[in-house]
């Protein structure tokens, strides 16, 4: 029996000091979604290069009845980077070096993180690899905060089978349950989240047939989006209903949603008849197998707020999308 228990802490002996079980831990990171930490020396955050960062990183969100910056950015120098700041989110590390180089890393000193560290010659090349690779910046602190909103909203999801109009047009997105349900016609969804009083976040789909070329090119989705508004989305005073702000002409990029081709577009919308107006970002998927046009769409009503967080988490339940 005694040399049976010496087997028995003989090999879990050896399982501990197996290099493949020795992963590493890491913290939690801290930090806010579309917040930035910037570890760069301070007089060159003071001049030419911090410049071009804060152009590129405080441009504002498109479409925003307020401008607010993509970023809240912070700057420490590299002699402050340490336990305190390592755990950030978010970190672009510039500095100069021996070569030039863009390099992007994951999970470092925690989880989830994303750390871009440019390394320059010169204070002009580094100035002109920022340049060079800023839609890269943007895109990768992004697309990471979008993963990490999912993550954290994501957990509790109402179950796409049981909604009507999922099922039966079959496609779907990921509504948090704390969006109450408002119509689920069989061809119309509309979810509400209540932000503080009268403040809201609101989630709905449709579809339409893809009837002539301007469906398939993204010319025509104000106009499909003004008659479900009209039909589906009424105002509190007769004749009201929700229509695409006319003084404004909203901004539609082609992207990619479900590996098929998509519009993305953000603009204002209003009551037609009423003082209700607000920001909305809608994909207008092309559906080709089924000869139709899918769109996701939120939007916010939140006078007077900062709205920009609230409509990147609405971006991050529309590109959950999954057509059959």
């Amino acid at each position: 029996m005694k040399k049976i228990a010496l087997f028995v802490v003989f090999i879990s002996l050896l399982i501990a000091c197996n290099p493949a079980n020795d992963k590493k831990v890491l913290k939690e990171a801290n930090g806010r979604i579309n917040s930035l930490l910037v570890v760069v020396k301070n007089s060159a955050w003071q001049g030419d290069l911090g410049n071009e960062l804060r152009k590129i990183l405080a441009e504002p969100v498109l479409a925003l009845p307020q401008p607010e910056s993509q970023f809240e950015v912070s700057q420490v120098p590299f002699e402050s980077f340490g336990s305190m700041f390592r755990a950030t989110r978010n970190v672009l590390s510039i500095n100069l070096g021996d070569e030039n180089s863009f390099t992007i890393s994951t999970d470092v000193y925690a989880s989830p993180q994303k750390i871009i560290t440019i390394t320059g010659k010169t204070d002009e090349d580094l100035i002109n690899l920022i340049k060079t690779n800023s839609k890269k910046i943007i895109s990768e602190f992004k697309t990471s905060d979008l993963a990490t909103v999912q993550r954290n909203i994501l957990k509790k999801y109402w179950d796409p089978e049981n909604i009507k109009t999922f099922k039966k047009q079959g496609y779907s997105i990921k509504i948090p349950r704390n969006y109450n349900l408002v119509d689920d016609t069989g061809d119309f969804v509309w979810y509400r989240y209540h932000i503080d009083g009268a403040n809201s976040m609101e989630i709905i789909t449709y579809s339409y047939p893809i009837e002539n070329e301007n469906d398939e090119n993204g010319n025509a989705i104000v106009a499909h989006r003004d008659s479900i508004g009209k039909k589906y989305i009424p105002g509190q005073v007769e004749n009201s209903h929700m229509i695409t702000e006319e003084a404004f002409t909203p901004h539609i990029f082609e992207v990619k949603i479900d590996g098929k081709k998509a519009f993305e577009t953000r603009g204002k919308w209003e009551v037609k008849g009423m003082y209700m107006a607000g920001p909305f970002l809608s994909y207008s998927v092309i559906d080709k197998a089924n000869n139709r046009v899918v769109v996701v769409e939120g939007l916010t009503y939140a006078p007077s707020v900062n709205k920009r967080d609230y409509m990147f988490e609405i971006e991050a339940i529309l590109k959950t999308l999954k057509i059959n």
